[in-house]
């Protein structure tokens, strides 16, 4: 109790605490790129390398409660395309990470959203045909899998690259969150030993942890109801419009 004061010592900060549980909880369970809103506040609260350590343990909860949720619906095949250079990603952001400045550090966070977010604008405006064309290279997905990797390392960031990927496949929305969901817990867990013993900023403070795991299910339930009435159209649009507010957030804050 008396560490959880010492990192949040305001009503304030509890309340925006609270906040980015629901985000995250929404974000896993189909809302993809909201929790990603949450990354710019945490590292406001925290700092922007220590806040990556106790994001880390509040997003493998809202993982698995997705994955128990979307147990079925998920493409496994888009999931292996990814993995191994999003592991080469991962590996090199561990690296570069354990020798950079806090305030570097947020900056590499916000350039790695806003590489996502560019993509996706870039990607929004080509044709179907040319995006077709580009999806069938094999380069593809391994450069998306890197992306991935370094940019969940760098600040738990990878959100805005996964949707583009994800969209450009054109997945509907429940596929969308479920593979993005198994895709992301399994990067997450990857990185709980190299977080705790490389960059030795793991949180375990019990206190944040139990405090925070209602909020991020309330979040997930708000997740899977949104995704249901949402149309596909809106969904898309509502997911890019995310992705934009994310990245100009970690830019000003």
């Amino acid at each position: 109790m008396h560490d959880a004061l010492q990192l949040i010592p305001t009503p304030e900060g509890w309340a925006l605490y609270f906040l980015c549980a629901i985000l995250i909880g929404m974000s896993k369970t189909g809302i993809q790129n909201i929790g990603t809103l949450a990354v710019p506040l945490f590292a406001f609260l925290f700092g922007a390398k220590y806040s990556t350590g106790i994001v880390l343990i509040l997003l493998c909860f809202a993982d698995i409660i997705a994955v128990i949720y979307y147990r079925k619906a998920f493409l496994w095949q888009e999931v292996k395309k990814l993995l191994p250079a999003s592991l080469i990603g991962l590996s090199i952001g561990l690296l570069l990470g354990d020798n950079i400045p806090d305030k570097t550090f947020k900056i590499l966070i916000g350039i790695c959203v806003l590489i996502g977010t560019l993509i996706m604008i870039w990607l929004d405006r080509t044709s179907q045909k040319k995006q077709d064309e580009l999806i069938k290279n094999r380069w593809y997905s391994p450069v998306f899998g890197f992306i991935l990797g370094f940019s969940t390392m760098i600040g738990n960031a990878a959100g805005p690259a996964l949707s583009v990927y994800m969209l450009s496949k054109r997945l509907d929305k429940i596929t969308f969150a479920a593979t993005s969901a198994w895709f992301i817990m399994i990067l997450n867990f990857t990185k709980i030993p190299l977080q705790a013993f490389v960059w030795q900023n793991l949180s375990w403070n019990g206190f944040l942890n139990m405090l925070a795991l209602p909020f991020i299910f309330i979040g997930g339930l708000i997740g899977i109801k949104l995704v249901k009435i949402l149309p596909e159209k809106q969904f898309r649009f509502l997911i890019l419009g995310l992705v934009v507010i994310s990245a100009t957030l970690l830019i000003i804050l």
